[in-house]
């Protein structure tokens, strides 16, 4: 492919045209045999791991009675048939679709439940047949199957799933070895180091695409542990489970999520790492189910305002929020207020490293926390317990109040830009606050234009410390705010509870 130029009246210009013309066709020309030739090695990686790569298909049986769209999983296989099906049936004719079968649809028999199929893409990682997929791809199918690269088609059972990394194990018997790949370590990975992906986008089949490491660690909001690896491969619908090679043909990653407007590839998809894939197929392989490490204490992130409050420098670390009363944290002394900066000899540079540190430390251990605690550090001894129990606890601890309206005849005094009441028996029954929110000053208003409605404080919120110290009434806490003031403190630290006991720390300016 050849440059176009404009030819100029001028002999300089037109020489000169002609010398960068000449150029850029030469650039034109390296650049596409290099882009011919790609990365060396792709072809060799596809054809060592291409038999180790599998479809799923799954079946469900749907009830299709009524016209309402099911309620699917985001990312379910199911969403793009249904999608489909409801928009064909709807139409001239009727709710039920275009022509005749719209007309059965509004006045024939009710439609019977129907199998549905899709397609989802894994792969072998035990020769004796152990498969791994996402979990997404199975979710609430009768049915799973997998489909080798020779088209052989067999029935797989369920070992193990993890809906918060979105994993899943599958089981499969077959009369002859199977050819399995091996995990690589997503640790060593560069940005901008050439990776594969092959799977099974558009049911089309396995279909091997390429692309970089375009960044790592991401953290895309879609569940506790996200660590993701972004990569340019062209990862679609289908290739849902499948795997991301490094070019030793190690599986590094697990893909799972694309980014798109259209339903395409644009360029941005995600992987889970093979570090974070290893530990919990690990654990399904041997338990059937997880086994994380569980701290029982509620975090959030140690804002820039929040580290000069409490005099954190640089800002860093978990700040613990609020504890279980029956979790591992309390009887090992960790107070809200405390932020972790170290877990277990490893640092914790900011919140969401915390969660994914603890969950990987084996349950049972004794664990070295190191918080800072009024601006000293502190070492604390934890022992683990498991977080698959402690969600089973406070899924049975949930419980309602009863409404009782009742006006309120207390003082209230302006701070913050917040209207304040003191806690008794009226005021609880009137914001439903529970039993568990011993002490504290219930906000009551909030100026619009103050920095405390921009954190989202809302009436009803109780403050129950002011910098980490305990207050009981809205006198109490004035006086804690001046005494700050005269310290010339920029900011104050609050720690704000819910109505249902759920603490939050905010730190507010002064003004």
């Amino acid at each position: 492919m050849g440059a176009h130029f404009v030819p100029s009246s001028k002999p300089a210009v037109r020489a000169g045209l002609a010398l960068f013309a000449a150029a850029a066709i030469a650039w034109q020309a390296t650049a596409g045999v290099a882009q011919a030739r790609g990365p060396e090695g792709i072809a060799d990686v596809a054809e060592q791991v291409i038999d180790a790569v599998v479809n799923i298909s799954t079946k469900q049986s749907v009830d299709m009675s009524g016209n309402a769209m099911p309620q699917l999983p985001p990312g379910s296989p199911f969403e793009e048939f249904f999608e489909e099906f409801f928009k064909n049936r709807r139409g001239p004719g009727g709710p039920g679709g275009q022509g005749q079968q719209g007309q059965q649809g509004q006045n024939g028999p009710k439609p019977s439940p129907r199998r549905v199929n899709s397609l989802g893409s894994g792969f072998v990682i035990d020769s004796a047949g152990l498969v791994v997929t996402n979990n997404h791809v199975i979710a609430d199918a009768d049915e799973v199957n997998v489909i080798l690269n020779d088209g052989t088609t067999l029935k797989a059972e369920v070992v193990g799933r993890d809906t918060k990394t979105d994993l899943a194990l599958l089981r499969v018997k077959s009369d002859k070895p199977l050819k399995a790949v091996k995990f690589g370590d997503s640790d060593k990975l560069r940005l901008g180091e050439w990776v594969v992906a092959i799977g099974n986008p558009f049911s089309l089949g396995g279909t091997v695409t390429a692309g970089i490491v375009s960044a790592r660690n991401r953290d895309i909001n879609s569940g506790p542990y996200d660590n993701y690896i972004q990569t340019d491969a062209a990862i679609n619908r289908g290739n849902s489970g499948g795997p991301l090679f490094n070019l030793n043909g190690d599986v590094i990653g697990v893909n799972t999520a694309i980014i798109s407007p259209s339903g395409g590839s644009i360029g941005i998809g995600f992987a889970v790492p093979s570090k974070t894939v290893v530990a919990v197929i690990d654990q399904l392989r041997e338990f059937g189910e997880t086994r994380r490490g569980w701290l029982g204490v509620r975090i959030q992130q140690v804002t820039d305002e929040i580290a000069e409050s409490l005099s954190i420098k640089p800002a860093r670390g978990a700040l613990i929020a609020g504890i279980d009363e029956k979790g591992p944290a309390k009887p090992a002394g960790i107070e809200p207020g405390d932020v972790v900066i170290k877990f277990d000899g490893k640092d914790i540079k900011e919140m969401r490293d915390l969660p994914k540190i603890v969950a990987e430390t084996p349950v049972g251990k004794d664990v070295e926390v190191v918080v800072i605690r009024k601006g000293q550090e502190e070492k604390k001894t934890v022992k683990l317990g498991r977080l698959e129990d402690g969600e089973k606890q406070a899924a049975l601890a949930a419980k309602k109040d009863e409404a009782a309206p009742a006006e309120d005849k207390s003082s209230v005094k302006k701070a913050l830009g917040l209207d304040l009441t003191n806690l008794n028996a009226d005021t609880r029954k009137k914001y439903k606050i529970k039993d568990k929110v011993k002490t504290g000053v219930i906000i009551t208003g909030i100026d619009a234009n103050s920095p405390a409605a921009e954190k989202r404080l809302a009436p009803g919120m109780v403050i129950a410390e002011v910098q980490q110290q305990p207050v009981n009434n809205a006198a109490d806490l004035q006086k804690r705010l001046d005494q700050l003031k005269k310290d010339g403190k920029k900011s104050v630290v609050l720690l704000v509870v819910s109505p249902d006991g759920d603490p939050t720390f905010v730190a507010l300016g002064l003004q």
